[in-house]
């Protein structure tokens, strides 16, 4: 692998590390030292990157969102919108381990940025769950549903809810309950006829 390689691969572990780190430590207890740790490179390699906690909290974010890009890249598989929306669920509950120890990766690190009072990074996080938001009014729509833009919202907000419950009461069997629940809804959302 050349230089430009190896480098290149430097940063992509770093930019994971920081996604992982931040998620499990939050923003403020994180030290680059932490993110150099789990990226198995020196401490000092980390400025070369990146020059501030900042530049690392950005490039978490777009780990973040390379992560929903992917995973809504594979949903779009299948040809059907609900069967979309319910393998992001079921994505969700998946995860139910890590968010009854950390809380959603992204909906936690918007919490902690909004308390921020430095910087734009807290829109930066939002637009990453905009993005998701989008995406599943788009389920929504495909299925002629009527308001999809509000039926994303309550599917997103039931992730959110679930996920921050299961952080507080350190139960992963919330994420799986209310998974259930949500699956369950969407299965019973039908098409106005009248529209």
């Amino acid at each position: 692998m050349d230089r430009r390689g190896r480098a290149s691969q430097k940063r992509r572990r770093l930019t994971a590390a920081a996604a992982r780190v931040l998620h499990e430590q939050g923003i403020e207890r994180t030290t680059l030292a932490d993110i150099a740790r789990e990226a198995d490179v020196p401490v000092g390699n980390v400025y070369y990157y990146f020059k501030t906690k900042d530049e690392l909290v950005r490039a978490a974010l777009a780990e973040h969102r390379t992560h929903l890009d992917e995973l809504t890249g594979r949903l779009g598989e299948s040809p059907d919108p609900r069967d979309r929306l319910k393998g992001l669920v079921e994505a969700w509950v998946a995860q139910r381990e890590s968010a009854a120890r950390h809380g959603c990766p992204t909906g936690t690190l918007a919490v902690e940025l909004d308390k921020r009072t430095d910087g734009t990074l807290d829109a930066e996080a939002g637009e990453v769950i905009r993005r998701l938001l989008d995406w599943t009014a788009a389920q929504f729509r495909a299925l002629g549903l009527p308001d999809p833009d509000g039926l994303a919202l309550t599917l997103v907000s039931g992730y959110q809810g679930m996920s921050l419950l299961a952080n507080a009461l350190r139960d992963p069997g919330v994420m799986s309950r209310e998974g259930e629940r949500l699956l369950r809804w969407l299965d019973s959302l039908q098409p106005d006829e009248d529209v």
